[in-house]
Order: C-alpha cells, then sequence, then structure tokens
C-alpha cells in the first residue's frame, strides 16, 4: 500500500506502508542511531513525534520481549529507508511491520531519507502529516493548523506511586516519561526506588523518607511542564537531586535558568560529550529538542559537561545545593555503555560527600 509525508514546507514525499493503515500527525526528526530501533520506538521521549532513521536498513533482527523501554510504541510515525521484513534473530518473536500494526502505529519505506534528514537539519525540525490516504486540501489546512501538544509528559507519565525493593540509597524516581534502563540501572545498584507520577507534590517526596531524587527523561518543551518546576523549585536544597534529559532541563529552568529550543535537536546514539573536570570523553545516547543557556545558570552552578559537536551544556552541578544533571541518557537503550558509570557515582555520593556535608 502507498504511503505519503507532508511536510509543513509543502514537500511531498512517497513511499511503501508496512505498518498500520491510518493518519497522523507529528513533529518529524531524525535519528542518528545504526540499532536499536524498538528502544527508540518505545523511548517515552520520542512521543507526539514522527521518526526518520538515518541508518538505510532497518528490522533486520526483528522485535524481541527484552529490549523495549516503556509498555508500547511512543512514536506517532517511523520512516525508512528500507524494511527488512526477513528478519534473523533467535530472540526476535515478530517482525518490525507486525510490531507496528499491532500498536496501530504507522509506518513508511522507500523514502530517500538522506534528502529528508539534509532537509531537517538545513530547515530544522517541523511539523508533518503521514497518511495512507490522498493529499487533500482538508488535510493540508490541518496541517496548517497543528501544533505539537502542550505538556505532552502527562501522556506518557504513570498514573500512581510504586515502590521496588532494594537495600541500598532510597531514591525517589519522578517519572516524566521514564525508560525503563533508568529503572533498570537503580535496581542494579539496588537501591530502592520509590517511582512518583509528574504531578507529585514536593511534600509527598519530602515525607517519603528518600536519601535523593531523579527527575527523568520525557517528551515535549521543559517550560510546558510548570507544575514540575514549581515542585522542584520546592526540593532544591532539601534533598540531593539529579536529572537526567528533561529532568536536567527542569533542574536549569527551577534554579532560575533558561531553555531553548534546537533548530534539529540531538537525537542517536554516537554524540561525543567531554566532562569538563576530567577532560574525559565518552560516546553517548541522546534524545531531545531543547537545551539549556549555560550563561543563565546561576553562579553557584558549574557546567560539568559540554556536547564536542556544537558546544551545547551536557551537565551542570550545584555543590552547595546537591544538584547533578546530565542532558545525554547514561542508561544508553540503545547506544554505547560509556556513561553508565554515572549511576554508580551519583549513589556512591550519596553516601559520602552528602552525607558528610
Amino acid at each position: 500500500m502507498k504511503a505519503k509525508i507532508l511536510l509543513e514546507d509543502g514537500t511531498i514525499l512517497e513511499g511503501e506502508s508496512f505498518g498500520a493503515d491510518k493518519t497522523v500527525f507529528g513533529e518529524i526528526v531524525f535519528n542518528t542511531g545504526m540499532t536499536g530501533y524498538q528502544e527508540i520506538l518505545t523511548d517515552p521521549s520520542y512521543a507526539g513525534q514522527v521518526v526518520v532513521m538515518t541508518y538505510p536498513l532497518i528490522g533486520s533482527y526483528g522485535i524481541n520481549e527484552e529490549d523495549i523501554e516503556s509498555c508500547k510504541i511512543q512514536v506517532n510515525g517511523f520512516v525508512v529507508k528500507e524494511f527488512v521484513d526477513t528478519e534473523s534473530n533467535w530472540k526476535s518473536t515478530k517482525n518490525l511491520s507486525e510490531y507496528l500494526i499491532e500498536h496501530n502505529i504507522m509506518g513508511i519505506s522507500g523514502l530517500d531519507t538522506r534528502m529528508l534528514t539534509k532537509k531537517i537539519r538545513t530547515q530544522g525540525t517541523m511539523n508533518c502529516v503521514m497518511t495512507t490516504g490522498e493529499i487533500t486540501e482538508e488535510l493540508i489546512g490541518q496541517l496548517k493548523s497543528y501544533s505539537f501538544p502542550k505538556n505532552i509528559v502527562t501522556e506518557v507519565s504513570r498514573k500512581d506511586f510504586s515502590i521496588l525493593s532494594g537495600n541500598n540509597r532510597k531514591i525517589g524516581l519522578i517519572d516524566f516519561g521514564v525508560k525503563t534502563g533508568i529503572v533498570k540501572y537503580l535496581a542494579e545498584l539496588c537501591c530502592e526506588i520509590h517511582l512518583f507520577p509528574w504531578d507529585v507534590p514536593a511534600e509527598t517526596i519530602l515525607d517519603s523518607g528518600l536519601d535523593a531524587v531523579l527527575l527523568s527523561n520525557g517528551p515535549g518543551d521543559p517550560k510546558d511542564v510548570t507544575k514540575a518546576i514549581e515542585t522542584t523549585k520546592k526540593l532544591i536544597g532539601k534533598i540531593p537531586l539529579f536529572g537526567i534529559c528533561l529532568g536536567h532541563q527542569i533542574l536549569a529552568l527551577a534554579l532560575g535558568g533558561d531553555t531553548y529550543k534546537l533548530k534539529f535537536g540531538h537525537r542517536g546514539s554516537n554524540h561525543p560529550v567531554q566532562d569538563l573536570r576530567t577532560n574525559r570523553v565518552v560516546i553517548t545516547a541522546q534524545n531531545h529538542g531543547y537545551a539549556v543557556h549555560a550563561d543563565s545558570l546561576p553562579e553557584n552552578c558549574q557546567v560539568t559537561h559540554i556536547n564536542i559537536n556544537d558546544k551545547t551544556v551536557e551537565g551542570f552541578c550545584c555543590p552547595d545545593l546537591k544538584i547533578n544533571t546530565v542532558q545525554f541518557h547514561p542508561e544508553a537503550g540503545p547506544g554505547p555503555l560509556d556513561a553508565n558509570y554515572i549511576f554508580g557515582d551519583w549513589v556512591n555520593l550519596l553516601g559520602k560527600e552528602y552525607q558528610n556535608a
């Protein structure tokens, strides 16, 4: 079945459908990872977006029950150069097309993804509509009036509280769209993990007897999550805080800093980041469309990590407030494991310097 993409700038691309038969809108972005499409599809930070894979062959190892980052596919649509329908992997339980159809997600193959990626890099992230139907005047009008959902965090965050037992530090994890990989790393460190929804009151957290709080990754503009920013302000200085991706941005805003939208974002498994304290460079997994203004952070904050490619802020700390953040994903999923030491370093810090402060 034929399928089409209409971009905000009027460009129309045609390919073959290998997912659900439908029409969807979204913000189109690209990911530079060579593998890990299942983790990408299920990463809540991609909610509301149409993801273009720059690596041409996608689907070769099928789908398994282990490599998922949430309970469902989170992207609105999936775009590849060539869909491989004859998967080969001993863990595979279905092919990629079956997986997309099962979750009612559109997929398009046979497009010039190199051209599409260059267009996004040149013009910036834009809205689009994908359809297995026709591009009509009505559809064009709907695209012109489409806007990315505000506070999309509410759609991907958990709705309830839960505790995962452990005999190490008691960590509160505020779920803005947390990836399973983050929870797994904390569990491997034997932490007792208290999972909270995005709108948890500060009083609930402070009354839970926690050693620290982690603000998770998630989708959308951090400035839309106003309730979480206000909650974070009430936590600052009262309990150690660690932010990953959206959590990093929310902490910056809560401290009085500022964020801005990147032209086309950082999404992939191959982004070099330098730790300015040690000069160590690690290759990181990233998925974000916003960044923190370095000059907007208060004087008691120190930028700890920068992106080698464009010098954007990839992490900061405020030692007197016991705050640490990273913009990238130390849990990878998918991606290299260079940065996963960050979880252990932070948990160890809770038992040493912070307790002696």
